[in-house]
């Protein structure tokens, strides 16, 4: 699988100077928990999961959280379970199934084990579980029950807790909840392939909900755990861990209060008015202005509940050809003993040593989504993705 695969080769060439690297389940970690992208969740209820799974990889979604915590009511989860082992069967009938890298999301850590037998040799297609309301406590027999999947299965399975506790949103927890949760995804570290941010559950412990027309950084309170999450657990020094972006609730908005959020220009410039309009009314601005923070703050990827909202998260993940030549630049083999430089773009100075881990940041995300080439925009890029 790659990013953009679904976009006709002849396209992709005129849009990518450098294009998205292929890569699959057995890839290196590394390589995945940068490839996540937009993880897509789908209730583990529907009753043609299996091909939805296929409909939503042939569109470009590269990996899906398959749900059986609260996106189901309580009493359905047996026969949601039920369905999964079906439809992971079916899939894995398929001769020339391709599909995405698939989680499933759990309620209890007995589920990890119980399913892993249940789906059988279908158990190939899974990549993992993602563990919710994560801390120390809690995630540890999360962690073991994955530990005792994989040893009795064969295969690699990867662990994405979810960070979404009232402990860790409390000023006088957060700190000791935080550091109790490195202590246990550091000990499994192999396992962990990301750390997924729950902020619909941050919100709820106080009555909150942001509209439309505001981030999750407009709410003080959400934005302050997101800065501490990636304080102590997303550092660059190799301790840290990839952390994805929060979850984006709306599809569509029937009024707005304030002003769209998308410039003209860039739509005009790429004689996609229409696209700018469409963005607006589907609520896609705001998103999109979200998706902007998250890698403002050192956020990688997102959870996503709609599929309209897969492209617009890939698409502004995708290195501009600046930023490319800006990292090559500070990572050039003679550069090791640091200095400043003027960027070839002669817009900004590159500063070798301060930005030495941005630049590589910046080159791995360039290996999987991509480098535009010099006249592309993300405007072009949301364009030559929307399905025909």
């Amino acid at each position: 699988m790659r990013h953009f695969g679904h976009i006709a080769p002849e396209v992709r060439q005129r849009l990518f100077h450098q294009e998205p690297c292929d890569f699959s389940a057995d890839s290196a970690a590394r390589l995945l928990s940068a490839a996540l992208g937009a993880t897509l969740y789908s209730p583990a209820t529907r009753p043609r999961l299996a091909d939805d799974i296929l409909k939503q990889a042939g569109r470009g979604v590269v990996s899906m959280v398959l749900c059986l915590e609260d996106s189901i009511d309580d009493s359905e989860v047996p026969d949601a379970e039920e369905n999964l082992v079906r439809q992971f069967t079916d899939l894995a009938g398929q001769k020339d199934a391709d599909p995405p890298l698939l989680f499933i999301r759990v309620r209890s850590p007995e589920q990890i084990p119980d399913l892993v037998r249940r789906l059988g040799p279908a158990a190939r297609l899974l990549s993992g579980f993602v563990m919710p309301k994560f801390t120390e406590e809690r995630g540890i027999p999360f962690l073991e029950a994955l530990e005792s999947a994989e040893s009795a299965s064969g295969r690699r399975l990867f662990a994405m807790p979810v960070l979404e506790s009232p402990e860790l949103l409390y000023r006088e927890s957060r700190v000791e909840t935080l550091e109790g949760i490195f202590r246990a995804v550091d000990k499994y570290r192999v396992r962990v392939l990301a750390l997924r941010l729950g902020v619909t559950d941050f919100c709820s412990s106080y009555g909150l909900r942001r509209a439309p027309d505001m981030t999750a950084y407009d709410v003080q309170i959400v934005a302050s755990v997101i800065a501490d999450v990636v304080n102590m657990l997303g550092r660059v020094d190799g301790t840290g861990f990839t952390v994805t972006g929060p979850v984006w609730e709306y599809f569509r908005v029937q009024e707005r209060m304030f002003k769209p959020q998308l410039r003209r220009s860039p739509f005009l410039e790429g004689q996609a008015e229409e696209l700018r309009e469409a963005l607006i009314e589907h609520s896609m601005d705001g998103l999109l202005r979200e998706i902007t923070l998250d890698q403002a703050n050192g956020l990688l990827g997102k959870t996503c509940i709609h599929p309209s909202h897969v492209l617009p998260v890939h698409a502004l993940s995708v290195v501009s050809h600046e930023e490319f030549s800006d990292a090559q630049d500070i990572l050039r083999p003679e550069r090791g003993g640091g200095g400043v430089l003027r960027s070839a773009y002669t817009n900004k100075m590159n500063e070798v040593k301060p930005h030495r881990a941005w630049a590589e940041r910046t080159m791995m995300r360039a290996e999987v989504f991509g480098v535009a080439n010099e006249d592309i925009g993300f405007v072009e890029l949301l364009a030559a993705g929307i399905p025909g």
